[in-house]
């Protein structure tokens, strides 16, 4: 059925309970045939007047009852609610759906963003811990020199001649990485993410023994192993090495997701998170003669990610999905599309967003937010077998996959680069 207004033709797909679905018909690019449309809900006041609309979730979430039959619901206690709808905001509303995770590690930023109540998690990398570490504001200088003084202190004194410098260089590193992580976890509610060095990608026991040396490092600081998620880079190594601290009750972050692969493989092992990068599986796309404007829905990062989800929703692997790094999907050049791709995700498990981000969200209504992700419409059309993968059968595949490894060997890359600065920082400092 589609009920043409003046304007905004409007086309009910189905109707559950009474509850009607809706999606909006009024685009200059449809979206493809397997783009989430079935999940946005809306309240229909119209069918009596002329055209007067109500999008905003928590509207409908009050008026979940309301069947076609009570439409004669009175047109002022609708604008009531419009008006209610109108001062939210698109983060606000996303926040209703997603837990948001903040991608930055400036204290003063977060502090803000922690006290408005909307973000839960922090997450840090290797060139946030390196930029503090060179910053020179007085709160990350204290950080350095503590974990500089940890480090002499842990390995005698610290006077030990350059060639076997390199163990007290390591404490240092994870030190001010925890000592950072510790400072967030102060602001935000939930959890913090902190990288095991990224050298060490493909050294599955070096791996182990780093992030249980993070993880005491925070209980010496009083926190709880609960509170933190080793983020390791998303190899096969890598993987495994989270498979034996999800073991233990390490939980693990899988950082640098640019595959199908990575995704099924950190899965099985049971990881409790990954973090997949639509944006940067966009990068690619575009490099290699890809089209340079992609409608939202039909991005190949956020059709990477919908598959993702969609597998571990319909398998019921509880691993939590939780995209980063995005990019304009239309193109920068036209506006409001810096968010494209955080639009066109919302109501996946968990996303990190840089400050930036947030603050473009915080510009839009909540009417922009429209669940785009919902667990079982996304596992109702998944394809996907539930594969095992073993080692060989991992690597058999990797090699047929140009995006991932081209993507995980850049990531590397550049976290490595951001160590190599840190240690510079550390070096410098030590006397």
């Amino acid at each position: 059925i589609v009920l043409q207004a003046s304007h905004f033709p409007i086309k009910i797909s189905s109707a559950i309970g009474g509850h009607y679905k809706y999606s909006n018909t009024n685009t200059a690019t449809p979206p493809p045939p397997l783009a989430s449309t079935l999940n946005m809900r809306i309240l229909l006041p119209f069918i009596a007047f002329s055209a007067t609309f109500l999008s905003h979730h928590s509207a409908v979430n009050a008026f979940s009852t309301l069947h076609v039959s009570g439409v004669s619901q009175s047109l002022a206690a609708s604008r009531l609610r419009a008006v209610s709808v109108a001062a939210a905001t698109a983060l606000d509303e996303l926040s209703t759906m997603t837990t948001l995770s903040i991608d930055s590690a400036d204290l003063d930023v977060v502090e803000k963003f922690a006290k408005a109540g909307l973000i839960t998690d922090a997450t840090t990398n290797p060139l946030f811990v390196s930029q503090a570490g060179a910053s020179g504001d007085k709160r990350y200088e204290d950080m350095v020199f503590d974990a500089i003084m940890y480090a002499k202190e842990k390995r005698g004194g610290g006077d030990s001649p350059l060639p076997d410098f390199e163990p007290e260089l390591n404490i240092a590193m994870d030190k001010l990485a925890v000592n950072l992580g510790a400072k967030l976890l102060s602001f935000v509610p939930g959890k913090v993410s902190t990288e095991v060095d990224v050298r060490l990608s493909y050294d599955t026991q070096g791996t182990i023994e780093r992030a249980k040396s993070i993880i005491d490092m925070y209980a010496e600081m009083g926190v709880d192993k609960s509170r933190v998620l080793i983020k390791i880079a998303g190899t096969w190594e890598g993987i495994q090495a989270a498979k034996e601290l999800e073991k233990l009750g390490i939980q693990t972050n899988i950082t640098l997701i640019f595959s199908f692969l990575q995704a099924a493989a950190a899965a099985q092992a049971g990881c409790y998170l990954i973090s997949p990068f639509p944006g940067r599986i966009l990068d690619w796309h575009k490099a290699k003669g890809g089209k340079q404007s992609y409608h939202p829905t039909a991005d190949p990062g956020v059709l990477s990610v919908k598959r993702m989800y969609g597998y571990f929703r319909k398998y019921g692997y509880k691993t939590i999905c939780m995209p980063a790094s995005w990019r304009p999907s239309r193109g920068a050049a036209v506006a409001g599309s810096d968010v494209d791709e955080i639009l066109a995700l919302a109501g996946v498990d968990e996303m990190t967003i840089p400050p930036a981000l947030l603050e473009s969200l915080m510009s839009r209504g909540a009417g922009d937010i429209v669940r785009e992700c919902d667990p079982k419409a996304d596992a109702a059309v998944c394809c996907e077998p539930d594969f095992k993968l073993d080692e060989d059968t991992y690597k058999a595949y990797w090699d047929t996959d140009a995006c991932g490894k081209d993507k995980l060997d850049e990531g590397i890359q550049a976290f490595t680069k951001s160590v190599d600065e840190l240690r510079e920082v550390l070096i410098s400092k030590f006397g």
